[in-house]
């Protein structure tokens, strides 16, 4: 299946593009083929929560993008395949919507196409005030849920 008419990426640089988080879920809810691989730390899982696509009647998929410390995940790709993510479209969603461009340029770079980055992330950037309250997934009112994967 295509992407839905009325998501129309942001030009990207190795990747499908950025598309805003309600373009995510519109993407999710529109393609049954289509997946989300959520990207950020385990800690992130646990202490700010997890997208809850339980509605779509699909489960997101959790692949560190960094380990805790900064460390590179070297497993990252076969992690995708052994999750079943072998093709596209795929959804990568981080805090902010900035190391989900990494692993969307990694994923299409290995045939996982087409891939996109969420823009804001799951939280976006901090506000003026350092709290993340302005943007990104949980700010759109997309479902949710506290607690781990």
């Amino acid at each position: 299946m295509s992407v839905p008419a009325h998501i129309e990426a942001h030009p990207a640089d190795g990747y499908a593009g950025d598309i805003t988080p309600q373009q995510a879920w519109d993407l999710l809810a529109a393609d049954p083929a289509a997946t989300l691989v959520d990207v950020r730390t385990e800690g992130e899982w646990r202490a700010i929560g997890i997208p809850d696509t339980a509605s779509l009647e699909k489960q997101p998929v959790f692949s560190e993008w960094v380990r805790a410390g900064g460390r590179p995940n070297q497993q990252f790709l076969e992690e995708l395949k052994a999750a079943g993510v072998t093709g596209g479209p795929v959804v990568f969603l981080c805090r902010s919507g900035q190391r989900s461009i990494g692993a969307a340029r990694l994923a299409t770079a290995a045939g996982i196409a087409p891939s996109y980055n969420v823009l804001e992330g799951f939280e976006g950037a901090p506000g003026a005030d350092g709290v993340r309250d302005q943007q990104g997934w949980k700010v759109a009112g997309l479902p949710w849920t506290e607690g781990a994967q």
